[in-house]
């Protein structure tokens, strides 16, 4: 029997999911930033292998504190797509999106609070280092490039994520799929983690951004009139559709074709009477 928890309960770990997240994913980033070296062309504490490893842990971790009770989609996309396209109820899905980037605003503040003394030796004026939390895109004067790297990045997400727990498809086991959505983060960030630092969730994105505004970071990407902030919003949201479209209509059609036949086939088998004539 399949344990029912409250939809608050759902929130709380839609929360703490996205809260440990970004904890990890931001922090990795900070470990990086904040500790330069004097050396010329040194490699600073793993530098972006370590973020991309980094983000990836981060994502399995808060799969694995959410899973059991929410589903642990702990990005807007993911519940979008959820909704779309396997019945995730509509009623919840701005509630599960609030959620998410409460946690990640709420991991950034702590994040920064562990980090001030860092930041304030390195950027005494909070001018420059918004980027530890949040995304800005390789070429500003090209938001059409950033905007298709996240169509990219977060559709080969959500197809990977779907291809994973399909019950139709080969799944790997509850226990495993987190370690393996995961490995499909690290994938995306080292293979599209430039032109817009592969965001690929919303709540990841603005609800640290949200969070550099009111510490009083000046390159914020929201109030600087740069006004990059909207492109790791709709960009994932359209980009989860379209992979989840991709894997229903390209694949998940054909095994759920072949799961009829093979189930009528096994009923066929199984009365007498009919596989007698």
């Amino acid at each position: 029997m399949t344990a029912k928890f409250s939809f608050t309960a759902e929130l709380i770990a839609e929360f703490l999911g996205t809260f440990v997240l970004i904890l990890f994913g931001t922090g990795v980033v900070a470990m990086v930033v904040l500790f330069p070296t004097n050396n010329p062309g040194e490699t600073i504490h793993g530098g972006f292998t370590n973020i991309t490893l980094g983000w990836g842990l981060a994502v399995t971790m808060g799969i694995y504190i959410a899973g059991k009770v929410s589903g642990a989609h702990l990005n807007p996309a993911v519940t979008l797509a959820f909704a779309v396209f396997r019945g995730f109820p509509w009623r919840k899905v701005l509630p599960y999106s609030i959620a998410q980037t409460a946690g990640a605003f709420a991991a950034a503040a702590l994040v920064f609070a562990d980090y001030a003394p860092a930041f304030h030796r390195i950027d005494p004026q909070l001018e420059r280092t918004a980027g530890v939390f949040t995304t800005f895109p390789a070429f500003p004067n090209l938001p059409q490039a950033g905007f298709l790297d996240q169509l990219i990045g977060t559709g080969l997400l959500v197809l990977m994520i779907f291809a994973i727990i399909d019950e139709f498809n080969a799944p790997p086991g509850a226990n495993l799929a987190p370690a393996l959505i995961g490995l499909v983060v690290v994938a995306i960030g080292m293979s599209f983690g430039g032109m817009h630092g592969y965001p690929i969730n919303p709540a990841r994105d603005f609800g640290p951004r949200l969070f550099t505004v009111v510490a009083g970071f000046r390159d914020n990407g929201l109030t600087d009139g740069t006004h990059v902030w909207w492109i790791p919003i709709v960009a994932p949201l359209l980009g989860g559709l379209a992979g989840a479209a991709l894997y229903d209509f390209g694949i998940r059609r054909f095994l759920l074709r072949s799961a009829v036949i093979s189930k009528i086939g096994a009923d066929i088998k199984d009365a007498p009477e009919l596989s007698a004539k």
